[in-house]
């Protein structure tokens, strides 16, 4: 092929803005009722509203949602588990005005409220077997303080809610037995988070002090703090559920009838993920015994079936199967199975299939305009940590059809610092990585210490430690990619989201190997964040840092606001004025002692978006500000970059042009 060498930066790219933020959708949430696939849609072009998505065997899909719905909900903030099905019902939680309604899968008549409260909130539904209510975790809003979470039964049929459990901070999985008779559900409280510590618990429905904690707290059968969740029942006395009491999430059977707790499997990867959302999943019991089980190894996804082994009643067989890159474990779906398939070399989309064959694409994130050779594909890298620890990451290098990086030139790296801080770098397919490949930039995507998809002990490395280790892996991830020659040692620069933003500016701070930094509504000020952030984390720093506020003064030295004198290279801000999560005066504060010592540090505030972008402007505008950004400090004209008049006034201001 014949690629035309050009500076880095300037290659005219098939992945527009356009194509990035108002084409492409956000994909999740598969479920399956009988014949019937459903999902999840958000749309930046419908201003980042989600409908639910219906398909069945020989029709094209369909919003069984009406357009004025946003499916969606707010509980712990981050959402997620806003919809169920079962049979032909189905029930979902509307952002738009915070009620739960119940809608006929066939569309037979418009969706009949169910709940709606002032400052209610509810997520997780979980539809009863015998069809007279649902399940769900539910926020209370409505008092002064923290909001109170309980576990409720919604009846279909207009009877009152009726509270199930209290008592606890946090709610999480309500999950009926076959028979009705049991409930299981996840739960935790302060200061833990529920990747930290929580509880497995189960109760008989007819009696509301039966209830009884199987693993977690003081069931536990260490001693030490145990991570649980993802419930799911094999019968009416078998209950499965994800525990890392072994030192890695990985799945365990419970007996209600008696008997110890027992490991299904033993492998060194984790099938499980952060509670970050609600809904997750990361297995599925197929019908005839086996189960699907999703993993991440060394940072790498793979899927398992787990079999039971001839002549053990108890023991399981593993044998990776190959399933492209699943999102969340795939659900069986008669002779196939349904899954959100996220490669690393087509855009995200709802497929069906089996394993070994490729899979049916029933509705992609977008339509890919260009083909696989203008697509990067991850290599994992390895690095070494200052302690002799093994650091990994996904290196992207700039890719093409059209251009190549010219002799003599070494490209420009983009370090990407993932959010949370308990989250991980994934190798799928990512505009916000190929926005960047196909310009000429390598990207370096780092899972640093407190990442998951490593086991328990690679996440509490970070206890304590927030603002410390994560900036020397990504700062060692850096320099080893400097060392091995494949990119320009003198253009790095460094850009993370919320969580990711405090390791970016603190980076800045720490070293002098990154020429620039883009903070993404990025904490700026850990003692604001712990005095001002919703319930879900307001406990959080606990552990990350220490406690609040008898450890103000690691808070206060942890924080980029107070190191903003040691920052000598220009920074980005990008900032939704309605984010909850990190308030606005986060950023303003960082920008203003930024100013004081004469560093363009250009902010740009976005109306009507909270914690992550949505709205298709929004999206549209923030690739094309970063991209120009990095313009102004590498001195290239970026191609294909048309900036509002305020957006370039913003800029021209901070690099006095």
């Amino acid at each position: 092929m014949n690629r035309q060498p050009a500076p880095c930066g300037t290659w005219r790219s098939p992945v527009t803005a356009s194509l990035t933020a108002g084409k492409t959708v956000t994909l999740s949430s598969v479920a399956v009722s009988g014949d019937t696939m459903l999902w999840l849609e958000r749309r930046p072009s419908e201003k980042g509203r989600t409908a639910l998505v219906a398909w069945c065997e020989g029709a094209e899909p369909r919003d069984v949602t009406p357009h004025d719905v946003d499916v969606a909900t707010r509980v712990h903030e981050y959402g997620g588990g806003a919809f169920a099905v079962a049979g032909r019902a189905i029930v979902f939680s509307n952002r738009r005005d915070g009620g739960v309604y119940l809608l006929d899968l066939d569309g037979a008549a418009e969706p009949r409220r169910l709940a709606l409260a002032e400052g209610m909130r509810y997520a997780s539904f979980a539809f009863a077997p015998d069809g007279q209510c649902v399940y769900a975790v539910r926020e209370d809003h409505r008092g002064e303080g923290e909001p109170l979470d309980t576990l409720v039964a919604i009846s279909l049929h207009d009877a009152p809610e009726t509270i199930i459990a209290q008592g606890a901070d946090f709610y999480s999985t309500p999950t009926p037995s076959p028979d009705g008779t049991h409930l299981a559900w996840i739960e935790w409280d302060h200061p833990a988070m529920p990747w930290t510590s929580s509880r497995l618990c189960v109760m008989r429905l007819d009696d509301p002090h039966s209830r009884k904690v199987l693993a977690g707290g003081n069931a536990s059968a260490t001693g030490k703090p145990e991570s649980l969740t993802e419930p799911q029942w094999a019968d009416e006395q078998t209950l499965f559920a994800i525990s890392d009491q072994g030192g890695w999430w990985t799945l365990w059977r419970f007996v209600l009838a008696g008997g110890e707790p027992q490991p299904v499997c033993e492998v060194e990867a984790e099938i499980g993920q952060p509670h970050w959302v609600f809904g997750q999943r990361s297995y599925s019991l197929l019908p005839d015994g086996r189960i699907l089980a999703l993993a991440v190894k060394a940072g790498q996804t793979q899927m398992l079936m787990l079999m039971l082994t001839p002549g053990d009643a108890s023991g399981y067989d593993v044998t990776p199967v190959t399933m492209g890159l699943p999102e969340q474990c795939p659900l069986p779906f008669g002779d196939r199975f349904a899954w959100l398939d996220g490669s690393s070399d087509r855009a995200a989309s709802v497929v069906v299939g089996a394993p070994g064959q490729t899979p049916r694409v029933l509705r992609a994130a977008t339509s890919l305009p260009f083909g696989k050779d203008d697509i990067a594909l991850p290599e994992s890298v390895e690095f070494p940590l200052a302690d002799g620890a093994v650091g990994q990451a996904f290196f992207y290098p700039p890719t093409s059809a059209q251009y190549c990086v010219p002799e003599g030139e070494l490209p420009p790296m983009i370090v990407t610092a993932h959010g949370g801080p308990t989250a991980r770098a994934s190798e799928g397919f990512s505009f916000k990585v190929q926005w960047w490949t196909s310009r000429g930039f390598a990207v370096l995507d780092v899972n640093y210490s407190g990442s998951t998809g490593f086991g328990r002990a690679y996440r509490e490395r970070l206890d304590g430690q927030w603002g410390v280790r994560d900036v020397e892996d990504c700062i060692a991830a850096a320099s080893s990619m400097a060392a091995s020659g494949r990119i320009d040692p003198k253009r790095i620069v460094i850009r993370g989201s919320s969580a990711g933003g405090l390791t970016v500016l603190s980076a800045l701070a720490s070293s002098d190997i990154f020429a620039a930094g883009a903070s993404l509504y990025g904490v700026t000020d850990l003692r604001t964040l712990a005095e001002e952030t919703h319930k879900f984390e307001a406990r959080y720093l606990d552990s990350l840092v220490g406690p609040w506020p008898e450890t103000e003064a690691v808070y206060r030295a942890r924080s980029p606001l107070f190191m903003a004198d040691r920052i000598q290279v220009p920074v980005l801000f990008l900032q939704g004025l309605d984010d909850a999560v990190v308030p606005p005066e986060q950023a303003r504060s960082m920008v203003a002692a930024l100013k004081q010592n004469g560093i363009a540090c250009p902010l740009v505030e976005f109306v009507g978006e909270g914690h992550g972008f949505r709205g298709e402007d929004t999206l549209r505008r923030a690739f094309q500000i970063e991209l120009a950004f990095y313009g102004r400090v590498f001195g290239f004209d970026p191609a294909d970059v048309h900036l509002p008049e305020e957006d370039e006034a913003v800029l021209d201001g901070a690099f006095g042009s």
